[in-house]
């Protein structure tokens, strides 16, 4: 388990107090003046060597992801854009963040846009979050008031933050809908390239990051990169923030080192599955966008990119959706179905009509009320939904009905069979064990 003086993040149930006094008294903002005299370069270079990748599911090695950002600032300013729109379901992590520590994320906000060359950052806050979005904006009116970011700060980086309420769309928390989003337009993918560190925010160099990623960096650059390459395992270094849902005891978002086992981290922060291991099911380890995995894998499995990649899953967000056996398995991935049918923009052909068909046939297979041959056809179209749509979201959707035939077609076939034999009969509500 994590030690506690290994936390970064020491105020997320709320305990204490989140405004600049409290903040001040937990380290925040204590050596951002020192940080920003090292250089751009430097921070850059701890940030790589930390391994840090990013929080927001996908993964990618975040100091690499801030060197791509042009070295010298021309005519277009430079910005940094903050991914706070957290609408994967399952994922509760970057709320307590705001709610709860803001002064760390906008102390992050701060050392980001320098070593990017950036004086300016838009956090983009979900549409449903209003007390987070209220205590992340009374937490920078209290760091302009104190002279911690603004014009000739204290910091010796001329700084100004800005908080963008979202309108509640899903596709937002796509990067590059997000700043369609943010131009005032309507929220849809962009093709890539041209990538946003090259044209991103009003057609100039733009870095997205996830709150957590920004969160973390001051902590790193105050104990250094060697420190938080220390914890977890090798290419998945550091702390992560979990946040487990479901059916377990006490549900809860909780601090942990990459790589701890499943197990350890359901029995030990969320009171274990309801009705003991035994009935657990199945779990999605990363949100609702990676596949589920089956009870028999996750004995000893350990929640990494890398491990949980090779499973054919991921860790996404790392918010682990626990179902227990009275779960019906397919129900619920029809369910998560029909959010991605819903959620979808229509701009990729693939994508507006492939959703939908998908959740047609799954939401007709949970009633039994199929052929054995369509699930065959159901997987073979998922896999032309993916990779095939400008963004990640046709994906997900595929990802939902290929990890359900990959571990439970038997029950999608038992359901068949019953229905088969019995078409009046009520379509079963739980699952076989």
């Amino acid at each position: 388990m994590l030690s506690d003086k290994d936390r970064i993040f020491t105020n997320i149930y709320g305990l204490h107090d989140w405004r600049l006094k409290g903040a001040l008294s937990r380290g925040s903002w204590s050596t951002t003046k020192d940080i920003i005299a090292k250089g751009q370069d430097w921070i850059i270079d701890q940030m790589k060597a930390s391994g840090l990748r990013g929080r927001g599911g996908a993964g990618f090695p975040t100091g690499l992801k801030w060197s791509f950002m042009p070295k010298e600032v021309g005519d277009r300013p430079h910005y940094l854009v903050v991914n706070a729109d957290e609408s994967e379901p399952g994922t509760c992590k970057d709320r307590d963040i705001m709610r709860f520590e803001p002064h760390q994320l906008i102390e992050g906000c701060m050392i980001a846009s320098f070593a990017m060359r950036a004086n300016a950052c838009y956090i983009y806050v979900r549409g449903e979050f209003i007390r987070e979005r209220e205590h992340l904006e009374a937490a920078i009116e209290e760091a302009y008031e104190a002279g911690l970011v603004g014009k000739n700060n204290k910091n010796g980086w001329d700084f100004d933050i800005y908080v963008h309420h979202g309108a509640g769309a899903y596709i937002c928390g796509e990067e590059t809908a997000l700043l369609e989003s943010l131009e005032g337009k309507k929220g849809m993918p962009r093709l890539k390239p041209p990538f946003p560190a090259n044209c991103g925010l009003y057609g100039c160099p733009t870095t997205v990051n996830n709150v957590e990623s920004i969160a973390v960096a001051p902590e790193i650059l105050r104990r250094g990169a060697a420190w938080f390459a220390g914890l977890g395992k090798p290419n998945n270094t550091g702390t992560k923030l979990f946040c487990i849902s479901g059916h377990v005891n006490k549900p809860c978002t909780v601090e942990e080192e990459m790589g701890v086992p499943l197990r350890q981290l359901i029995e030990t922060h969320a009171g274990g599955v309801r009705g003991g291991w035994d009935n657990l099911l199945a779990v999605i380890p990363g949100g609702s966008s990676v596949p589920c995995l089956p009870a028999d894998t996750c004995q000893n499995l350990s929640m990494d990119f890398d491990t949980l990649r090779d499973l054919k899953s991921g860790l996404g967000t790392a918010a682990v959706i626990v179902m227990d056996k009275s779960t019906d398995i397919v129900r619920a991935i029809a369910r998560l179905s029909y959010f991605y049918k819903h959620e979808s923009c229509g701009q990729c052909t693939p994508c507006r009509e492939g959703t939908g068909w998908m959740w047609r046939v799954v939401d007709r297979m949970a009633r039994g009320e199929a052929q054995k041959r369509e699930i065959d056809m159901l997987l073979e179209v998922s896999y032309q939904v993916e990779g095939h749509t400008i963004c990640a979201l046709g994906d997900a959707a595929a990802w939902r009905v290929q990890g359900l035939i990959r571990h439970f077609r038997g029950e999608i076939e038992r359901r068949i069979d019953e229905y088969s034999a019995n078409p009046k009969a009520e379509p079963a509500l739980v699952a076989a064990e």
